[in-house]
């Protein structure tokens, strides 16, 4: 899938496509960066009403071409060195999303199947916060 980022377009608008692709995986976008296997803290995250060119670090419009086979550390990386944004990948885990910080080294594919396998048919339950995955 391809992703055109430039700074008029909403970071929510970004999340939709790639959930569209991914629908067990979602995009979050955080003010400071992190390390491979490190979460964010929600403190930082942004929110998703702002447009690209709203975001403190954004660098220039582009457009990222996104792979299944892509490690999540891969595409983390990658929105940081195209476009200067720093994003987290989330899992969706029942009624919760999990940061994917222990499973970096996942593909895309992957972390989508595990969501899918992990995910009830009970839709009724509220969504709690985002938290990181446990060892």
């Amino acid at each position: 899938m391809e992703i055109v980022v430039n700074k008029t377009k909403m970071l929510k608008t970004i999340q939709e496509e790639f959930q569209k692709c991914f629908p067990f995986l979602k995009l979050e976008f955080y003010s400071n960066s992190h390390r491979v296997g490190e979460g964010s803290s929600k403190k930082q995250a942004l929110n998703n009403n702002l447009t690209v060119g709203e975001t403190p670090q954004f660098k220039k419009d582009s457009t990222i071409e996104i792979e299944k086979s892509m490690k999540v550390s891969e595409l983390e990386k990658a929105f940081a060195n195209a476009f200067g944004l720093n994003i987290q990948v989330f899992r969706k885990s029942n009624n919760m999303w999990l940061q994917t910080t222990i499973t970096d080294n996942w593909s895309l594919e992957k972390q989508n199947q595990n969501g899918k396998e992990i995910n009830t048919v009970d839709t009724t339950l509220p969504e709690e916060n985002d938290y990181h995955e446990q060892e």
